[in-house]
């Protein structure tokens, strides 16, 4: 019978670049060029059976003195209401290239999860249905939760923002208007 440490190893491959049994969860961090077929197989396979996305966020390591890989990762929190069990899922991204791939067609959750990760770090999301500003406003420039943002900085806005647009579309959806 195979550990579910050795079922993640098989199923990543290469793309497996450190599987950690932490204090609270598993941590696996992998490539990501496999992260979308990798949570799709989370979520899917009986042994891992991870039905909830709890949170998607990222991480700046600007300066750390002990991180060796990339500048950002993506961090995934999944868990398993069926068997209890959780996993924390990284995927390293370099300031280069600070895209990934939509976990939207797997989890609901993730659209606004996605957003605020663009939102706040930047980085954005491949195929995601309406990538735009969740928290700042839309004419906000740069990204707050990054470690070489400015916290001084001002900046004036002058356009009224709302999430009116996307609220009119819901409704007319379920007949409200």
């Amino acid at each position: 019978m195979t550990t579910l440490a050795e079922r993640i190893h098989t199923q990543l491959g290469d793309a497996l670049l450190e599987y950690e049994e932490a204090r609270d969860m598993p941590v696996i961090i992998c490539k990501k060029e496999v992260i979308f077929p990798f949570l799709k197989f989370m979520r899917d396979d009986p042994s891992f059976s991870c039905n909830l996305l709890t949170d998607i966020t990222a991480v700046d390591y600007l300066k750390h003195p002990l991180k060796k890989r990339q500048r950002f990762e993506v961090v995934y929190l999944l868990h398993s209401l069926e068997h209890g069990h959780r996993f924390r899922v990284k995927v390293p991204l370099g300031v280069a290239d600070l895209t990934i791939d939509s976990a939207v067609p797997l989890w609901k959750t993730a659209n606004w999860l996605e957003r605020e990760v663009w939102d706040m770090f930047g980085i954005r999301f491949n195929q995601h249905p309406n990538l735009k500003r969740i928290l700042n406003h839309i004419e906000f420039v740069g990204y707050p939760l990054r470690k070489d943002y400015p916290v001084d900085r001002r900046q004036v806005l002058t356009i009224n923002d709302s999430l009116m647009d996307e609220m009119e579309q819901r409704l007319i959806e379920k007949g409200l208007k």
